[in-house]
């Protein structure tokens, strides 16, 4: 049996891994009611299941691999908590069953992040790093912030170009590209392009 923390905490832990991208503290709270208090975030920090950093004043959170597997585990083994009515511990009970065959058959990964649209992902994750609209971005910023492959990305990314409101371009300044600009770039038209900008809609 996994090592149990506070609801709160793995209430966090889960919606980190179903959303599978870095989420400020503030939206844990704003948009799914979560709040990690401080020594719940320490506690999974320490236990190597989230690391949690600083962008400019905002505390963000990224799940780990431990993190994920711990949430596996929790979800299909995991007792439910103490204050659950009737309905919902039965729920919980059908939820773990559910999950152990997922589980047991490899499909468990697959399951939870099965909705996740990688178009929407990378429009809220340009958001999270730039200053609005039209504001540029670096792709060395937004590729780690992003769990899939490069090809699905690449492909993803021409397709929002296609789209009229995405817009690649190549740095003005060669000097500054670091060696994540280079290897975060996306080659079009046989020009590396290093930033990306999204109109509003």
């Amino acid at each position: 049996m996994p090592k149990t923390y506070a609801p709160s905490a793995r209430a966090a832990l889960v919606q980190l891994m179903l959303e599978d991208r870095v989420i400020p503290n503030v939206e844990l709270l704003k948009e799914y009611k979560i709040e990690l208090g401080r020594d719940d975030r320490d506690a999974l920090n320490e236990d190597g299941l989230i690391e949690t950093t600083k962008e400019g004043r905002r505390l963000v959170h990224r799940i780990t691999e431990e993190g994920v597997a711990w949430c596996m585990n929790d979800l299909s083994e995991g007792e439910a908590p103490t204050r659950m009515g009737p309905l919902a511990r039965v729920h919980a009970a059908v939820l773990r069953r559910v999950l152990r065959f997922l589980k047991d058959h490899g499909l468990f990964g697959e399951a939870i992040r099965a909705d996740v649209d990688l178009e929407e992902l990378i429009r809220q994750v340009y958001l999270e790093l730039g200053d609005g609209y039209q504001d540029w971005v670096r792709l060395a910023k937004i590729r780690p912030r992003l769990a899939a492959g490069r090809d699905e990305v690449d492909e993803t990314l021409l397709r929002m170009v296609k789209g009229g409101d995405t817009h690649l371009v190549p740095s003005s300044n060669r000097k500054v590209l670091t060696a994540e600009d280079h290897e975060a770039a996306i080659r079009i038209g046989g020009e590396d392009k290093h930033l990306m900008a999204i109109e509003e809609s």
